[in-house]
Formats: C-alpha cells, sequence, structure tokens
C-alpha cells in the first residue's frame, strides 16, 4: 500500500509517500513560493535529490509538478499515480466536530471551510490542497487528519475558559490544542520503548520547536494541553508569546494606538524568544548566550521556567509521572534545553543523566539516571508517518 501524505501550506506544499509495508519514505519533497514568478522546487527519492527554480502559479500546478516527479520515467518511484491508494492529509483544525481522522466528502470538506475562522491562516491553505488533489487524483481516497482531533478528550474542566458561557455555546470559544498528530505519535512510541501498554501509563509529552505545546497524556488520552483556542496560548515559542495576562492587549491598545490586528502580529511573530532576544534560532540564542549576551541568557531561562512551570501543573493534573518525553527539533536537539527543564526536578521524580543527555543520537532514547523514578525520553516525532497510519487505518475501517 502506497500512501501519499500532504502539507498544504498558504504559498507552499510539504509531501511525503510511503510504502507502508515497511513504513518506508519512498520520495518527499517541498514546493515553496507558490504563486510568485519565481518557486522552489526540492525532491528527493532515495539519495537522488532534485532542485529547481519554476513559476509554480497556483496549487493545482504544484501538484501537477510533484505527480511528474513521483512519476519521472528515469527518477521516478511509481510508474502511474493510480499506484497512490490514498492521499492523507493535514488540517490544522476540526473544531469540536472532528475527534478522529475522516474520510474527506463534500461535507467535511464544507466543514473544514466553515472551521476557517478558528484557523484563518491554516484551514484555507490545507482545503486548498485537497480541492488540487481531487483534479488530479479523482476518486483516489482522501483523509483528513486533525491536528486538534488528539486533544477532543480533554474534560470540560480543562477546555472551558472562565467567561460568558454564551461565547463558548454560539461561538466555539474554548481550548482545542494542536500538535495533537505529534503528541499522539511520540506517546504511543514512549509507550513501546518503556514496554508498558500506553492504556496503564501517565505521561508529559514536549514538543518543541517554532511552534511549541505540551500535552498532559493520561492512559492514551490527552487530558490537557498548553495551546488553547489558537496556537498563541502555553510556553514561550519561537514568536508567540504564549501565556500572557489578557489585560496587556488592552493595555497595548491604549498606549501604542494601534488597530487589534497589529497588536495580534506583535504577539505572533514579533514575540517568544524573537521579542525577548532578537533571534527566534535556539541555535543562535544559545551560541549567544554562550558569548555572554544577557538578553540570550534571560530569554532561555524563561523558555526553561514556563516548561517547568506546566510539567509541574501537568503532573499534578495526572496524578502520577511515568515519564516525560522531549522531541521537536529543539527538544531533540538541544543538550541546553533538556537540562534546564530538568534540573532541580527531583522533586516532582524527574533525575537527568548528564552524560547520557549530552549523547547525540537521533533514535529514541533515555536520558534519566537509572534511579530517576520518572523516565525522560527522547523521541523523534514523524508527523507525516502518523498522518500515513491513520490515512490507513480509516480505510481499514470501510
Amino acid at each position: 500500500m502506497k500512501i501519499l501524505v500532504i502539507n498544504s501550506g498558504s504559498s507552499s506544499l510539504k509531501y511525503q509517500l510511503f510504502f507502508m509495508d515497511k513504513s518506508i519514505v519512498l520520495a518527499s519533497g517541498l514546493i515553496e513560493r507558490i504563486g510568485e514568478s519565481k518557486g522552489n522546487i526540492n525532491h528527493k527519492a532515495g539519495e537522488k535529490k532534485i532542485s529547481k527554480e519554476n513559476e509554480v502559479r497556483d496549487h493545482t500546478a504544484a501538484i501537477k509538478f510533484m505527480i511528474e516527479l513521483l512519476c519521472d520515467p528515469e527518477d521516478g518511484v511509481i510508474k502511474d499515480k493510480s499506484e497512490i491508494t490514498a492521499i492523507g492529509h493535514r488540517v490544522v483544525h476540526g473544531g469540536e466536530k472532528f475527534k478522529e481522522p475522516t474520510l474527506i466528502t463534500e461535507e467535511v470538506s464544507h466543514a473544514i471551510y466553515e472551521h476557517e475562522p478558528l484557523a484563518p491562516l491554516h484551514n484555507p491553505a490545507n482545503l486548498t490542497g485537497i480541492v488540487a488533489c481531487k483534479s488530479f487524483f479523482g476518486e483516489i481516497p482522501q483523509v483528513a487528519v486533525f491536528d486538534t482531533a488528539f486533544h477532543q478528550t480533554i474534560p470540560p474542566e480543562a477546555f472551558h475558559y472562565a467567561i460568558d458561557n454564551q461565547l463558548y455555546e454560539k461561538h466555539g470559544v474554548r481550548r482545542y490544542g494542536f500538535h495533537g498528530t505529534s503528541h499522539r505519535y511520540v506517546a504511543q512510541h514512549a509507550a513501546e520503548f518503556l514496554e508498558k501498554p500506553i492504556q496503564s501509563l501517565c505521561l508529559i509529552t514536549i514538543h518543541l520547536g517554532n511552534g511549541s505545546s505540551i500535552a498532559a497524556i493520561k492512559n492514551g488520552k490527552s487530558i490537557d494541553t498548553s495551546m488553547g483556542m489558537t496556537p498563541l496560548e502555553g510556553i514561550v515559542m519561537g514568536t508567540r508569546s504564549g501565556d500572557i495576562d489578557p489585560g496587556i492587549i488592552f493595555y497595548l491598545e491604549r498606549q501604542l494606538k494601534k488597530p487589534l490586528n497589529e497588536i495580534e502580529a506583535i504577539l505572533n511573530k514579533q514575540s517568544g524568544l524573537k521579542g525577548l532576544s532578537g533571534t527566534n534560532d535556539m541555535r543562535d540564542l544559545l551560541e549567544r548566550k554562550k558569548k555572554g549576551d544577557r538578553k540570550a541568557e534571560l530569554a532561555f531561562l524563561i523558555y526553561a521556567y514556563r516548561i517547568k512551570k506546566y510539567i509541574g501543573a501537568y503532573t499534578a493534573a495526572l496524578g502520577k509521572l511515568d515519564a516525560i518525553v522531549f522531541t521537536g527539533g529543539i527538544g531533540e536537539n538541544s543538550i541546553d534545553i533538556r537540562e534546564e527543564v530538568c534540573k532541580e526536578m527531583k522533586v516532582l521524580g524527574i533525575e537527568i543523566d548528564e552524560n547520557l543527555n549530552k549523547t547525540e543520537s537521533r533514535k529514541e532514547r533515555s536520558i534519566h539516571k537509572i534511579e530517576s523514578p520518572v523516565a525522560v525520553l527522547v523521541i523523534p516525532t514523524n508527523e507525516e508517518l502518523q498522518i500515513a497510519r491513520e490515512t490507513r487505518s480509516v480505510l481499514e475501517k470501510k
């Protein structure tokens, strides 16, 4: 079985083709600057890499380029697009309607469109990719895998905000959470690594990238997560503020005399690590910190401190803690962040082994001391593979 995974952005198209019998990637690619005079096309199949510039008028043109690369007579990995069994799409927001991966129909496409106000930067682009694929692949099954779906098990006391309840009932104002595909993937792999059934574990999964979130997972189900109605809430991120006093928004409106959309842009694009230090790249920040940059040092400490607070809160919510799991580009690669987060956490049973933490590896691994009651794991995430697996599961249920 071959499953194509699509992540369609407003001006980009990311794809991977999986051979599911062995869970291997046959080909992958990224097409950027869609709609501009010079688009970037990068494709990889095995050891073969193709990079070129070409005008990519729209997402339909991007899908056409992708198919040509996958079916190229010399370097292609399939002879014809009909070899593809199904297409799995990353869709950011499914609201309360979608609690699991769903076969895409006209009704589902319309529902994705209706959820646009909840994810105005993502859902329209995701839907564009779905429509473009339909024009080329016809009746090949397409499946929507929602970032929000995994968190639909969060109980009411965790997803409600303490505001007028009509805002929830009429406008859907509540915690939804994101990165659900990643949190589900690493939680499952953590259970396998620990050789314990996921139904018996209490986990805290920590996805750290330019966008970051934390989830409390009890018996395989998400019971709380740091991102809220939007991806702006939660821990400090690359350019997003994370948790702030909501009164700050109104204060800034009065002081700066700027419209709310500009203040929203400040909190989403000019805050977080970038706002604190001038850079949203953790590697640059750590390099500057080593050279004595005080702003970089403070940003580093704030970043780690907020994560520690969530670990404490989620340990209380879970009732016990079996393991914390680091994932995402920063979580998987930053020795310094993992060390700072886990430092002086013995009160929660977390004791990191400095030597294991410093061992560089792309593999799943433990980095805690033997005597640590709580396991500390590093599990590389693979959202595309998880989307492919969930797409296959939908087909098997048909």
